[in-house]
């Protein structure tokens, strides 16, 4: 995989330098490999749901065994409606402590996590921006998610939205500021990841999201965060298998207009979502190709998914009865790997040597 990888690379790697920018601290040096624990967002229309019913969060102790794989870094992904369940209104009080339980165990275990509102930039099924959801409502929350959380050891960064799509798209730049103008009223120093329009796809990126280099941020902390998605609808359905002609670099074809975009107007990005099923090689080929695309640039990929509630999912990272899933034996090849000091994009010939970042001309 590597060797196939290797013999391409020529032509998919970036003739730009990448100007030095701010300072973007993930750890030190930067975990290119992460997970999303997800069940806390589950059964999104049983609302407000039953813990451990319809969602679910890690048992204590969850996160020792990532731990132990050398995974430090996890994506959160949380519904809007059982934190808040009234617009305006207060964080609701059980859904909040099961959250402040999450850090704190990821905190025993050395985790880092990004609080992630998994609402495709909608409440209840309305689009943040119209007159059922103001976008006040949505600063509301996130002034007070960074007010409850800013303090806590784990927390590294807030995931604004995911997904924005369709309808919503309209309104998420005016959103999304509201967002990071909440959160810097409590916590300065961590950083923002913002996803973009149709459904933040890294292959659509630059068609959509030159709209979003108006945000400002006043602690000049924002990280874009893209989704990719490696069957033929992007969809992350996986509903046929490998075509007899699938091309194995097809996930780094569609990472790239995400990573040349970064490059374009320096600005550092992530992979928030990125999953395979595990039921065919070629799925696994062609994202260990994309994994070693990622760690040339020193962009860090949370992957979709892990979390003991999964059941059959094929896309799962889950151990099964103690064994590892196939889609580990890759990941694991990339944990703790990269040289990375900090976020990229960073130009390929200083990732291969672990030199620098050059100024750009």
């Amino acid at each position: 995989m590597k060797q196939l990888f290797a013999g391409r690379m020529a032509g998919f790697t970036l003739g730009l330098a990448v100007a030095a920018g701010p300072a973007l601290v993930w750890a030190s040096p930067v975990d290119l490999i992460g997970l999303n624990v997800a069940g806390a967002e589950f059964t999104a229309k049983e609302l407000p749901g039953k813990h451990n019913h319809h969602y679910f969060f890690p048992e204590s102790g969850y996160f020792r065994q990532w731990q132990e794989r050398g995974v430090r870094m996890v994506r959160f992904p949380l519904k809007w409606e059982r934190l808040q369940p009234v617009l305006f209104g207060e964080l609701d009080a059980e859904y909040a402590a099961l959250i402040d339980r999450t850090l704190e165990d990821a905190a025993r275990h050395d985790m880092q996590v990004i609080l992630d509102i998994h609402n495709y930039a909608r409440y209840r099924g309305q689009l943040i921006g119209t007159p059922a959801v103001p976008i006040a409502a949505y600063a509301d929350l996130m002034g007070r998610v960074a007010a409850r959380w800013h303090g806590e050891r784990a927390l590294w960064g807030y995931d604004l939205m995911n997904e924005p799509h369709s309808g919503a798209d309209r309104y998420w730049p005016a959103t999304a500021q509201a967002g990071i103008d909440a959160i810097r009223r409590h916590d300065f120093r961590r950083p923002l990841l913002i996803e973009g329009y149709s459904w933040s796809s890294s292959e659509r990126w630059p068609r959509y999201n030159d709209v979003l280099l108006g945000l400002r941020d006043p602690a000049d902390n924002l990280i874009f965060s893209a989704h990719t998605y490696i069957d033929p609808d992007a969809s992350g359905h996986y509903a046929d298998p490998p075509a007899s002609d699938f091309d194995p670099m097809i996930g780094v074809k569609r990472v790239q207009p995400f990573v040349d975009w970064l490059v374009r107007h320096n600005k550092r990005g992530h992979i928030g979502e990125f999953g395979v099923p595990d039921d065919d090689p070629r799925w696994l080929e062609a994202m260990d190709n994309l994994l070693a695309y990622l760690q040339a640039h020193c962009i860090p990929m949370t992957y979709w998914a892990a979390g003991r509630s999964w059941g059959g999912y094929r896309l799962a990272v889950e151990p099964r009865d103690g064994q590892d899933r196939p889609q580990w034996q890759v990941l694991r090849k990339y944990v703790g790997a990269g040289q990375c000091s900090e976020i990229g994009p960073r130009a390929p010939q200083a990732a291969e040597t672990g030199a620098a970042p050059r100024p750009a001309s």
